[in-house]
């Protein structure tokens, strides 16, 4: 086994894990993926204040995950199929930097000239 299928494995058992836990407390059935929304926006303000007063972030970027994966859940996605479709859009992507942000190419193109 390699190590990549040894962590999706590892993976698959945390989401199972995961989905037990808020099929528990009803958060699945008892929620909708617009509540499990303002939770992931909750989240990640969380997320930004631990970010901007340097605390580690690593707990506020679980929760965030967490959330993602009760939403998934929700809209009948798989959260591994989700990655895939990210990744696969943006790994050949080009573009550069602008003002710390990724700015792909084709909306470097779309950019208006300098007036």
């Amino acid at each position: 086994m390699s190590q990549q299928e040894f962590e999706w494995m590892y993976f698959g058992k945390f989401q199972e894990s995961v989905l037990r836990w808020a099929d528990e407390r009803n958060l699945i059935e008892g929620s909708t993926p617009k509540d499990q929304f303002h939770k992931l926006v909750q989240e990640v303000a969380e997320l930004s204040d631990s970010i901007c007063k340097g605390r580690c972030a690593k707990d506020d970027i679980g929760d965030c995950f967490v959330v993602l994966i009760i939403m998934c859940e929700q809209l009948g996605l798989d959260i591994g199929e989700c990655f895939a479709k990210a990744w696969n859009d943006i790994k050949d992507r080009k573009g550069k930097m602008v003002d710390g942000v990724f700015v792909k190419e084709s909306d470097l193109e779309q950019e208006l000239p300098d007036s």
